[in-house]
């Protein structure tokens, strides 16, 4: 094919290659700026927001109101980084870290004076030892487990999940562990410092909470097992109500250990700085209130008890009882305990558990 029009090809003289990104336009992004915030001073070290003890006075002690969460209004809160105590070392690895922790981790010696006999905590060498022991287990948490193992299923697998009221520095809790049992624990901050602290140095679940006027932040049949140890929380008071909270985060089967007041009064009445009929009637109390739960008394020995909660409603033959009228036995956060017992889910037999069978663990991890 024959070009019949030849085009010219002009050259621009005025052509530039280099580059040019600096006339490029930086367009600001609408995103925010990080925020640096400073280090608070070193007196808040040991600040929980909605825990403040001067805040807390500000509130009833009725019902260990003032216990309660509080949390401070937008104008009081801190805008800086709570400092780590001074000389914070990293936690000792588990297995060691249940047993030992550095004391500049959490410099309070208080509790090594205070339950030096029930050898709660010790000092040794700018380290807190804890030897395992507790008020209601002088013999150490692995004897007191023991115990109850032999009436409660602890071994095979149906415990999984554990409640521990008023914790202490959470040895029931950390020793459970070895037993495949997870335990969660809560203890108000008191005169008692830093108990759930000790607990998290040492690698144990716990938060700082009270049974007092709000539900638990748990929902309903969340546990297995829940035990209170010398925990001294007045169960036969406001008609029984923690008792009833107790029973709603237990699942159907579950068990209740209670060691100390009013267990054993007879050998610590005096102890107690409490009458003999005083604390008659309130163990009686919370075996009207046990019955009136479902709960059937397992075992009494030395300082234990042991209650098992039914498994369904249908067989449960316990008089009238106040059932609470809530639809949503999980709605939980910041809602006021009722005097009224959690119905269970229906069932279609008497062996049939309320709100169907867990497997044991392992296996439940992967059915439920």
């Amino acid at each position: 094919m024959e070009i019949t029009k030849k085009t010219e090809c002009i050259i621009e003289p005025n052509l530039d290659f280099e580059p040019h990104h600096n006339d490029v336009v930086i367009v600001e992004t609408s995103e925010p700026k990080a925020k640096r915030f400073e280090p608070c001073d070193v007196k808040y070290t040991d600040y929980t927001p909605c825990q403040d003890q001067d805040r807390a006075m500000k509130f009833p002690r009725e019902n260990m109101n003032y216990s309660e969460r509080h949390c401070p209004p937008e104008e009081e809160k801190l805008h800086c980084l709570i400092p780590a105590p001074k000389g914070y070392s990293t936690q000792f690895p588990w297995p060691k870290g249940r047993d030992y922790v550095h004391y500049a981790n959490v410099p309070h010696k208080s509790l090594t004076v205070e339950k030096a006999v029930q050898h709660w905590v010790e000092f040794q060498d700018n380290v807190f030892k804890f030897p395992g022991g507790g008020t209601m287990f002088p013999q150490g948490a692995d004897a007191y487990i023991d115990e109850l193992a032999s009436v409660i299923p602890i071994a095979n697998g149906s415990i999984r999940t554990a409640l521990d009221t008023g914790c202490g520095v959470a040895s029931w809790g950390a020793y459970l562990l070895n037993r495949n049992v997870l335990a969660m624990s809560f203890a108000p901050r008191d005169n008692h410092e830093a108990r759930v602290q000790f607990a998290l140095e040492r690698g144990v679940p716990a938060v700082t909470g009270v049974l007092g006027t709000i539900r638990l932040p748990y929902p309903a049949r969340a546990f297995d097992m829940a035990q209170c140890s010398r925990c001294l929380i007045p169960w036969t008071s406001n008609d029984g109500m923690y008792l009833m909270e107790v029973d709603r985060v237990l699942r159907p089967g579950g068990y209740w250990i209670l060691s100390g007041p009013p267990i054993n009064w007879k050998t610590y009445y005096k102890t107690w700085k409490r009458t003999k009929e005083d604390l008659q009637v309130e163990q009686r109390r919370i075996e009207e209130l046990a019955e009136q739960l479902c709960w059937e008394k397992k075992y009494e020995k030395g300082d234990i008890a042991i209650w098992r909660k039914k498994v369904n409603a249908i067989s449960c033959r316990r008089k009238s009882a106040n059932i609470c009228e809530s639809e949503d036995a999980d709605d939980v956060w910041y809602k006021k305990m009722d005097t009224c017992i959690t119905p269970l889910p229906e069932v279609a037999g008497q062996k049939e558990v309320a709100g169907g069978e867990l497997k044991k663990f392992p296996a439940r991890l992967y059915v439920v």
